[in-house]
């Protein structure tokens, strides 16, 4: 029963510090990456499809994205996509193959970035401390309805806090990691 317990809520946490590094990883930090078209989709003959999924993606300098669809008319299905998105570049199209040029960072938008990238985290921590505070729920109705004895049901609280924990480091970890990126200059 404990160990159902406890591998359920490390699943659950698992999940909220992958959302992060995902959430993360698309995040413009004045260096060009194909995960900044991660969530775009372009109608594709009237499905939304991945920019990924319609074009190769390369960054010849850390300042451009160039993106060469396969086929050469959906060339303009994802410029319009990419100037819809919130990431506010603008495409420049030459033909068939689209130029995006990230402008450096001003010292403002990075403190707005790294003020972003907080709030994420925090949500994900949120979502942690609402798992562990399901499973200690469950934890303490079954050793309240005897299904656990109570130092079993100590041990695995115990080792839910080392979960807890652990979580929370690793979301430490990954907001350094990306503050550190925003602040290069």
């Amino acid at each position: 029963m404990t160990a159902d317990v406890l591998k359920d809520a490390q699943a659950k946490m698992e999940r909220a510090v992958a959302a992060l590094r995902s959430e993360l990883h698309g995040l413009r930090a004045g260096r060009a990456s194909p995960a900044l078209l991660e969530r775009i989709r372009v109608d594709y003959y009237g499905h939304p499809t991945p920019v990924q999924q319609l074009a190769t993606i390369t960054t010849p300098d850390p300042r451009t994205l160039v993106i060469q669809p396969w086929d050469k008319n959906v060339a303009s299905a994802i410029e319009k996509a990419i100037q819809k998105s919130d990431l506010g570049l603008t495409p420049q199209t030459e033909g068939g193959v689209i130029r995006l040029n990230l402008p450096p960072l001003t010292t403002e938008r990075r403190n707005e970035l790294i003020r972003h990238v907080r709030k994420l985290a925090e949500d994900q921590r949120v979502v942690i401390r609402n798992v562990r505070r399901e499973a200690r729920e469950q934890l303490e109705r079954a050793e309240r309805a005897g299904e656990v004895g109570s130092d079993a049901a100590r041990r695995a609280l115990d080792e839910l806090q080392r979960l807890t924990d652990r979580m929370m480091a690793e979301i430490g970890r990954e907001v350094e990691a990306k503050e550190r990126e925003i602040a290069e200059v």
